[in-house]
């Protein structure tokens, strides 16, 4: 077996709408595709003892052991890996089942689909699934690699996963439909798009103070605000050396705490300090996270954490240290034991409770009593392993939040607005919380930003708090829109220019707009990034933006096949046409396969959105079917039988009737303009432009834009190299004309022979290229194409060939052009830039020269220096 691909989806897909986080692992099975699962001896065997957790995995037949019903039957192995996967991924503590495996489109080669929930370790899983599978079959014992795979999985997680509190938010944000993004590999995360974004880091929001962050880091600042607005703090000295410990003891008294002033997660802090030369042990440990350290009397109590967000106190937790409790008969590291295999406690972050550690800090403290992991504590005695109360070091929290008295709340709430924080913890050492702190002679310790909120999350005792709630209540009030509308246009052809087109009309409204294009990406008509940006990393680059408050996606194939879409809906969704493109790519070999690609743009319509769809296309006609908001329809007939019965159910469309691209509420008419009137469509002749044009105007008046608005817009919009680079670029030269055009595929050709064939200019010459990413098969009927529509053919060759041969690709396009004319004029000259110099060189008086070009910059660049050398040679400038 051999791995080809591992791709992993990220957004909407073509395999998933609803599930984004999946594997495509493209598997060849080479020898093993002969050999189904009943044919392999020992192999049911074998798996039921390894993986025995197989039997719950249902398949179709929606029972239990339904999977083990088909391995018996016999089935086929990528269907086995794909249940592997599932099952290590559960082993490891990840909750996934969704998979399915589809053959690619070769003999023995599958497409091997399932979901995960951290990226990393979904691509492990699907690499070790096959390890395990082939030691299945070659009856090689798994059971220790098994082991390591699934902790490396473990570990994988807890590196690469977001922490429990900034989880809690995000899934917080997601149940009330409000997107999201992660911005780095640790836990900074955009909530919301665009100029309507918000974000946190860990528990820290965009809308916190920093000097209230500031201030809560510096513990002397802190400690300083709070005693001067009259709360109650322990008394207090900042030290650096052994002589200012020694002072600062000799006025605060024994015992004492120690803490480094920068410090959190209890890191660096020794409690209870009730002698020299532990203090002195203390004050190296603090200095290893913070130069200065603070040394305060140790006030005796129970740990309590106040959380306060938005200056509201939200949820108070008890917190206990990491302890055991003695049973008269095992040591205490059997003790530890036991209490790790609580099911509640795991690895990291893994689960609600972690499981105790042993480390300096637990060694110190037993060694500090006079105990080893060998003593055996008495009946019901109770050893604290760990000095600071956090659960990250195995600590449980109790839920307290309805016995806090109003006073200690009034406190708590009043503190966090001293402090100047918008969410904060606040670490209140007392006997009693439903007290007031000065009956019980308490103090707070310590006020936090950036709290973690797993102990209120999932308290180990008590009610649970949705403490993630009241932050996403304060980012995005009753009334704040979370998201920017979006529009999303795909289809074969016509996507860049539809897309340009919406862009400058959204602009005209007065929007910031982000748009990506085949061409770039632009932010507010600024191009920032070059190239093909038509993938989900484009798409989420507008998202991104703070400025922009309107986007225009255009979407490819290529990066829905990648890594799915980078959004997760749309107000909008546009579909152009589908036809043959790319076909035999990634396992899509048919226009069928191609169609439910494009389709998933419509399918992410919001239900109050609409979907623009092609009623000329059969394939994208069909795509209405799952349409979850409402369906516009656009037509070049206004008696297509679609149409018509659209408008006799009241619904809209755009069609190019008598000459106007027209608007249909029902069955009433909105005239925009005559198509002769706009500049894209050079004087009506480019018909395929007056497609493109349909779904625009539709789109404006969806979003509530006047007829006379729109009108303005795609009047306004002048076909240029700058506004429409490589679509339909005429340059007119003293004796010739030329003209540079983006057409890459059958259907785009055809499109441009219409246009061409209302031009002027004899002869007409062509500049081709064979594409290598393209089916023979298309490159043939390139060749065709302009063989008829040209009456000289230039052959050059593309910078990227895409994996085949320059000579290939050459000689289908000749077998295509001598199938239309076996005495068509032709030349190869395979330099782009040398075809261009010699056609424009060699340019014969009234010729028209069109340029099929790949790479529009560089051939809009060498035309235009042509441009100018004659310029400059009529004006006589040197």
């Amino acid at each position: 077996m051999r791995i080809r691909e591992i791709r992993a989806m990220r957004g909407p897909n073509y395999w998933s709408i609803r599930r984004h986080k999946l594997i495509v692992m493209t598997l060849d099975l080479e020898e093993l595709e002969q050999y189904p699962t009943n044919k392999i001896d020992g192999f049911f065997e074998r798996m039921k003892t390894l993986l025995p957790g197989l039997y719950e995995h249902r398949c179709s037949e929606g029972v239990a052991g339904g999977f083990y019903m088909r391995v018996q039957e016999g089935t086929w192995m990528g269907h086995v890996i794909e249940h592997i996967a599932l099952e290590i991924q559960t082993l490891a503590g990840m909750d996934v089942g969704f998979g399915r495996t589809r053959g690619y489109g070769e003999e023995g080669v599958y497409h091997v689909v399932f979901n995960y929930m951290e990226e990393k370790v979904g691509k492990y899983a699907a690499r070790a699934s096959v390890r395990i599978a082939q030691a299945l079959v070659d009856g090689k014992d798994y059971t220790d690699e098994l082991k390591e795979d699934i902790q490396e999985m473990r570990e994988i997680r807890e590196r690469e996963r977001l922490g429990p509190s900034t989880a809690s938010i995000v899934k917080e944000a997601q149940d009330r439909k409000i997107p999201w993004i992660r911005l780095n590999k640790y836990s900074l995360c955009q909530l919301g798009y665009g100029a309507n974004q918000k974000r946190i880091q860990a528990t820290v929001s965009s809308q916190s103070s920093s000097i209230g962050v500031e201030l809560a880091c510096d513990k002397e600042d802190s400690k300083h605000l709070l005693y001067e607005a009259e709360c109650p703090v322990p008394k207090g000295e900042v030290v650096r050396t052994e002589r200012g410990l020694k002072d600062a003891i000799d006025y605060i008294g024994y015992p004492v705490v120690l803490k480094p002033i920068n410090g959190n997660h209890g890191r660096g802090i020794t409690t209870n300090v009730t002698n020299w030369d532990d203090a002195v042990v203390a004050l190296e440990a603090a200095k290893k996270v913070s130069r200065s350290v603070i040394v305060e009397k140790y006030i005796t109590g129970d740990d309590y954490r106040l959380l306060v967000i938005d200056h509201k106190l939200v949820a108070a937790a008890l917190r206990t240290p990491a302890h055991v409790v003695g049973d008269g008969k095992s040591t205490i590291q059997e003790l530890v034991d036991k209490v790790n295999e609580d099911p509640r406690r795991g690895y990291g972050h893994e689960k609600v409770l972690t499981r105790i550690k042993i480390d300096d800090m637990s060694k110190g403290l037993l060694k500090a009593a006079g105990y080893s992991l060998d003593t055996v504590l008495d009946e019901g005695q109770t050893f604290h392993l760990k000095d600071t109360a956090n659960l990250s070091t195995g600590g449980t929290a109790t839920d307290v939040t309805d016995i806090v008295h109003p006073d200690n709340v009034f406190m708590a709430e009043r503190v966090s607005r001293v402090i100047g924080l918008d969410i904060c913890g606040i670490d209140v050492m007392t006997t009693d919380i439903s007290k007031p702190l000065e009956k019980t002679g308490g103090a707070i310790l310590e006020v936090n930003a950036g709290p973690g909120f797993r102990m209120h999350l999932a308290p180990t005792n008590g009610l649970a708090r949705n403490v993630a709630a009241p932050v996403i209540d304060m980012l995005f009030p009753p009334g704040t829109d979370s998201r920017i509308p979006i529009v999303a246009v795909t289809g074969t052809n016509g996507k860049t220019t539809t897309t340009r087109l919406i862009a400058h009309m959204v602009k005209m409204m007065g929007y910031r707009v982000g748009f990506t294009t085949s061409d770039g990406v632009y932010i507010q008509n600024h191009l920032l990034m070059k190239g093909d940006c038509t993938g989900p990393v484009s798409a989420e680059f507008v998202l991104k933006d703070p400025t922009v408050n309107f986007a225009v996606l255009e979407t490819a194939r290529g990066g829905l096949l990648r890594a799915g879409l980078g959004f997760h809906s749309c107000d909008i969704g546009i579909v152009t046409n589908v036809a043959a493109d790319h076909l035999g790519m990634k396992g899509i070999n048919t226009l069928e396969q191609l169609a439910r690609l494009k389709g998933v743009i419509p399918e992410v319509v919001r239900p109050e959105g609409t979907a623009i769809l092609n009623a000329d296309d059969d394939l994208v006609f069909g795509m209405r079917k799952e349409v979850k908001g409402s369906v516009a329809l656009f037509s070049m007939d206004e008696n297509n039988p679609r149409i018509k019965a659209h408008m006799e159910r009241g619904g809209l469309s755009a069609i190019y009737e008598n000459g106007y691209v027209t608007i249909c509420r029902g069955e009433w008419k909105i005239r925009i303009e005559k198509a002769v009137n706009i500049p894209l469509t050079f004087g009506g002749k480019a018909t395929f432009m007056i497609q493109n044009i349909l779904p625009v105007i539709l789109t404006g008046y969806i979003r509530g834009f006047k007829p006379e608005d729109i009108k303005l817009a795609i009047t306004t919009f002048i076909p240029s190299p700058s506004q429409t680079p490589g679509r339909l670029n005429m340059f007119r030269f003293k004796d010739f004309q030329v003209l540079v055009d983006y057409a890459h595929n059958p259907a785009g050709m055809r499109g441009l022979a219409k246009f061409v064939e209302n031009l002027g200019g004899k002869p007409k010459v062509g500049i081709i290229a064979g594409i290598g990413d393209r089916r023979d098969e298309d490159n043939i009927e390139m060749g065709m194409l302009a063989g008829e529509m040209f009456d000289e053919v230039i052959i050059r060759q593309d910078k990227n060939l895409r994996g085949q041969t320059e000579e290939r690709l050459i000689s289908l396009l000749k077998e295509g052009i001598h199938k239309s004319d076996a005495n068509k004029p032709l030349r190869i000259i395979p330099s782009e830039k040398e075809a261009i110099a010699y056609a424009i060189e060699n340019a014969k008086p009234g010729s028209l020269i069109i340029m099929c070009s790949d790479v529009v910059p560089d051939a809009l660049e060498q035309v235009m220096a042509y441009k100018e050398k004659e310029a400059n040679e009529l004006y006589g400038v040197e």
